[in-house]
Order: structure tokens, then sequence, then C-alpha cells
């Protein structure tokens, strides 16, 4: 039994031929149905393609938006540290301004004159360190009043100056690398009433 139907299988094999009809495809594909599935294709690549540009403009924008960001963190990392010394740097100037006023030529106390110059040298280093690492006193003096460096906390009757222009200081303000950090508080002219 079990040799019979070896036989048989080998009979089988035996009648096909290369010329025999069940080679060909059972569903062979006409032309148009090639052409569709080519255009068909062709769409998918162009989408993919597409979608592929789209993805490498988003990766782009990701990286420069991420590289800005470290820079600013790299430039302005220090703004906290900076609005600390600031405050130092007034209370350094007020002495020392307070030390010249005592310091009179005629004095006979050197001491008090030394003082005066050592502080004079502390606040001028201080200064030049500031300008090091991008920190810059703000001079506002006789400019327009802007919202975004300047505090208003008077108005000063414009003698000799035009309205909205600033006429005084009462604190220094700083700017860190362009941004400002501490504003100036400032007294501004306006026209006087009558």
């Amino acid at each position: 039994c079990a040799f019979s139907t070896a036989a048989q299988q080998r009979s089988t094999g035996d009648e096909c031929g290369p010329e025999d009809p069940s080679d060909e495809p059972k569903h062979p594909l006409s032309d148009c149905a090639l052409e569709h599935k080519a255009i068909k294709l062709e769409e998918q690549v162009r989408d993919l393609t597409e979608r592929y540009r789209k993805a490498l403009a988003d990766s782009e924008n990701v990286r420069r938006r991420t590289q800005k960001f470290v820079e600013d963190a790299k430039l302005f990392g220090i703004q906290s540290f900076c609005r600390d010394l600031v405050e130092v740097a007034d209370i350094l100037e007020k002495t020392t301004e307070s030390a010249a006023g005592h310091a009179e030529p005629s004095d006979p106390n050197p001491t008090l004159k030394k003082i005066y110059e050592g502080l004079s040298l502390i606040e001028a280093k201080l200064q030049s360190v500031f300008a090091k690492h991008g920190l810059q006193k703000m001079n506002p003096v006789g400019g327009r009043y802007d919202p975004y460096d300047h505090e208003i906390i008077c108005h000063v009757p414009a003698e000799g100056m035009q309205p909205g222009t600033v006429a005084l200081v009462t604190q220094d303000g700083y700017k860190l690398h362009g941004r400002t950090i501490r504003h100036a508080l400032v007294g501004v002219a306006v026209e006087a009433q009558e």
C-alpha cells in the first residue's frame, strides 16, 4: 500500500513536463493592474519622502532650539548672582562717595585719603570684572524713558529737557548681555503745569 502511493507520486511527477500549464501563475496580473500598483507605490514613496523631509526639518528645529537654550543658559546662568553683586556694587559706590566727601586735600589725616583711594580701586576693579562678564551699568540720564529698562519713581518739571526724557536716576540699572536684570529707578521730565 505504501509502495503504491510512492509509485503514484512518481508517475504523476513524471507526467509533468516543462510545457505543463500548471507552472504558470494561477492569477496573472494584467498590464493595467501593474501600472495601477506602480502608481500606488510611487505615491507611497512621495508620501514617505515628504514625511521624512518634515521629520528631518523638525529634528533640525529642535536641535537649533536646544542649542540656543544651552547658549542662553551659559550666558544668563549667572543672572541671579549678578543681581546680588549689583547690590554690593551700590554699597561700595555710596561708601566711596562718602569717603570722598570727608577726604579733603588739606586734611592732615592721610589714612582717610588712603581708604578713599583703596575704595576707588576696588570699585574700578569690580566694574571691569562686570564688563568682562557682560554686565553693564545703564546711564539713562538725558535719554528717552524705556519701560523695559526704567522704572519711574517720580516726575520732574522739564526745565531745559524734553518731556519723556530721564531727568534723574536714584538707583542705577544693569544689563547682562543686553538683557535688563535690574531696572533703573528714574525721574522722568514732564511739562510744568501752571
